[in-house]
């Protein structure tokens, strides 16, 4: 091959952007990361955003999918200062009654805790236990012919059902409201196809690795994968804010860890006229409206459970729950919205000054919207711990545009890198038999707009990666 600066140029350090530069340089490349702002991480920074002392993870705060992840497992990130505390609970989800329906890290322990629906979620959910081995590579990969058809058969027919449709399989609303909690972090309503996969996946996540956070903040799993990446001989260069090819340096192929927007504007002109109207035409999801809080004291949860879990769902009922997602989905804002809160400082003491503690929450709200909603988020939380805004010592907010701001793969506040529909679960960001690769050779995208989509898993940059050297460098 021509002698270029670079075997190949990845243009992002989040953990796909990541992920793609590690496999490739593990593999004997010569490989450079840019990143477009002061530090690397995407989506797993870390920062005082309240007052000294205090740590918010700006946008990733909880790691199920890190911990679980096939390629991330193979790195010896722990090596590199990475830890994972693991939560008393996974995730817990109240109601008006006062009481809370749990997922726990056992599964025998979740079945034991749901009552009269302990049998309803052993026979949905342990069949997919049992094969998660099996389950989970398919789940975390572009759509290619399952090595265990029948495994995947049974899963697809429990997977792809609305939310609405399978959540029935439950008879009381505590069960229907816990399920309804996972499944809203599809950021889709719930009558629509796949839905329940999310759901299904998050509570396999919390069975077999949980539901973790990482000690100090999610910005020490960007360091240790950049440690990581430096150890192999990958460079990176951080303050590089490209915009178009011409800032690159020679190589053999270029993987952008961007959305199907940006890679228009760096790399439009290289595309057909089919895939270039595919791309403009990607359709992105919800918004989140997120604030980070510095807190005198733990959140004064009324449930106990609240009180030891990582994760808090708050939205009490399937229909409440039900009703804010589509509101969302349809550019409305709810009265009683979704709220994903973590509570990350009850397990690690590196998060804020002692004594005291931080809270990270968001509501889903319409792509790109400008609504302050600190009041509505404060009055859910506060529903359901009473005297939570006495605890209140400062907040930092971010609307859907400041989260753009932030990250610009996340279009209109879209954390998940475009709405997870049926129709672009396997073929985003176009539809092709190789979705990493773009209309130009040499080029790939390897964000979170391609198959599996949203999470801190790092699959995209590495079937990206897999792509690129198969089809540049013919490595299998």
């Amino acid at each position: 091959m021509t002698k270029r600066d670079f075997d190949a140029v990845i243009v992002g350090s989040g953990p796909n952007g990541f992920a793609a530069a590690i496999t490739l340089q593990q593999l004997g490349l010569s490989t450079l990361l840019l990143e477009a702002k002061a530090t690397v991480g995407g989506g797993m920074r870390s920062a005082e955003l309240t007052l000294p002392g205090f740590i918010h993870d700006v946008c990733a705060a909880i790691h199920p999918m890190a911990a679980g992840s096939p390629f991330f497992s193979r790195l010896p990130l722990h090596e590199f200062g990475l830890t994972f505390i693991e939560p008393t609970i996974a995730a817990a989800h109240p109601f008006d009654n006062g009481k809370a329906a749990v997922l726990h890290h056992s599964i025998q322990k979740t079945i034991d805790g749901l009552g009269i629906d302990g049998s309803a979620y052993e026979k949905l959910v342990m069949p997919f236990y049992k094969n998660w081995d099996k389950i989970l590579p398919f789940v975390l990969g572009p759509l290619t012919f399952p090595a265990h058809p029948f495994i995947m058969a049974g899963f697809g027919l429990k997977a792809l059902q609305p939310a609405a449709i399978l959540a029935k399989t439950f008879k009381t609303e505590a069960v229907r409201g816990l399920f309804a909690g996972m499944a809203a972090h599809s950021m889709l309503p719930f009558s629509k196809a796949a839905t329940s996969a999310i759901a299904l996946v998050l509570m396999m996540a919390a069975h077999h690795k949980g539901w973790p956070l990482v000690k100090g903040g999610s910005q020490q799993l960007a360091n240790a994968l950049a440690a990581c990446y430096i150890s192999l001989g990958g460079k990176i260069e951080t303050g590089v804010n490209v915009t178009s090819l011409q800032q690159l340096p020679s190589s053999h192929a270029v993987l952008f860890d961007v959305s199907p927007g940006q890679l228009l504007q760096i790399a439009g002109h290289r595309f057909s006229a089919l895939y270039e109207k595919q791309l403009m035409h990607y359709k992105y999801g919800m918004g989140v409206y997120k604030i980070d809080f510095a807190l005198s004291e733990p959140i004064p949860f009324t449930a106990p459970e609240c009180r030891q879990a990582g994760t808090v769902h708050i939205g009490n009922s399937i229909k409440e729950i039900a009703l804010s997602e589509a509101l969302a989905w349809n550019g409305k804002h709810a009265d009683k919205p979704f709220v994903l809160l973590a509570q990350q400082s009850l397990f690690d003491a590196l998060r804020a000054p002692q004594g005291k503690h931080t809270a990270w929450a968001y509501c889903h709200v319409p792509n790109g919207s400008a609504k302050n909603m600190t009041g509505i988020i404060e009055q859910q939380i506060e529903r359901f711990a009473p005297g939570f805004r006495d605890c209140i010592l400062a907040k930092h907010e971010m609307n859907a545009a400041a989260m753009q701001a932030y990250n610009a793969n996340y279009i209109g506040g879209d954390i998940n890198g475009g709405a997870p529909l049926l129709r672009q679960l396997f073929t985003r960001p176009a539809l092709r038999w190789a979705p990493y690769k773009t209309a130009a050779k040499g080029l790939y995208i390897c964000s979170a707009s391609t198959p599996p989509g949203g999470g801190v898993h790092g699959m995209c940059g590495y079937h990206a990666a897999r792509q690129a050297m198969k089809d540049v460098f013919k490595q299998a």
